[in-house]
């Protein structure tokens, strides 16, 4: 495991050069905020990570329900058993194992690795525009139908969860790039996707923070980059259509 801060984010790196899979703290000033889970084998590390910087982690807050953002929550709900789980309404039921699509929702199907073992029940159902610490709660459909997104409201810092990806060059989820191409074959509906980024972007955020790849500071050009090349993708996609 790699750390790497910036502002008030720690970044925890696993398998950074195999398949990257992060997870955040957020530090505040009782403790850290725990953005996703990592991978089956992280507890351990991500507990050490919260020691080494000193303060306890006093609540877990998922982007979404994927295996790899959820891997290690049921052992670190069995370790911290006090610490409060919060995941939006909608990712609530990925986290059961439920893929079916609720009314109104595109019906494309729900990519990606969707947990179907995970015991740990969530404590609090977030909803878009909800403060949690010193966080704003976005809902950011596209990756999954219940993404979220956390905006750190002090510095700026933005942790996008799979909204966006850095690893193999920054693009919009959904938008295929050949070096990591994983986020965009898991990720539910471009179009929305595309919306998200979109929202993410009036954020104006300091600092780019996803669950694959390097963070990223001032982050605004590329960001702009990104969302243009997934707009001239999907004009693409409906011409040929």
């Amino acid at each position: 495991m790699k750390i790497t801060k910036h502002l008030t984010v720690s970044q925890l790196a696993f398998l950074p050069n195999v398949f990257p899979v992060n997870c955040y703290f957020v530090e505040e000033v009782e403790g850290l905020t725990l953005i996703d889970a990592a991978l089956p084998s992280s507890a351990s590390s991500i507990i050490d990570a919260a020691q080494k910087i000193g303060k306890p982690i006093t609540r877990i807050v998922l982007t979404h329900a994927h295996d790899d953002h959820v891997g290690s929550l049921d052992r670190l709900k069995q370790e911290l058993p006090a610490v409060k789980v919060y995941i939006s309404f909608r990712d609530s039921i990925l986290l059961a194992g439920e893929r079916t699509l609720q009314p109104g929702e595109p019906q494309t199907p729900i990519r990606g690795g969707v947990p179907t073992k995970v015991k740990t029940k969530p404590d609090v159902l977030l909803r878009d525009g909800e403060q949690i610490g010193s966080l704003l709660a976005l809902s950011v459909p596209g990756h999954t139908p219940g993404s979220m997104a956390f905006f750190d409201t002090r510095n700026g810092a933005l942790i996008a969860g799979d909204a966006f990806q850095t690893r193999g060059g920054v693009a919009v989820t959904g938008q295929l790039k050949p070096l990591f191409p994983f986020p965009a074959m898991a990720t539910w509906n471009k179009e929305l996707a595309l919306e998200s980024a979109r929202k993410l972007r009036e954020l104006s955020p300091s600092l780019l923070a996803t669950g694959h790849g390097r963070m990223i500071e001032s982050p605004a050009a590329i960001i702009d980059q990104a969302i243009q090349n997934a707009e001239k993708n999907l004009q693409k996609k409906k011409q040929v259509v």
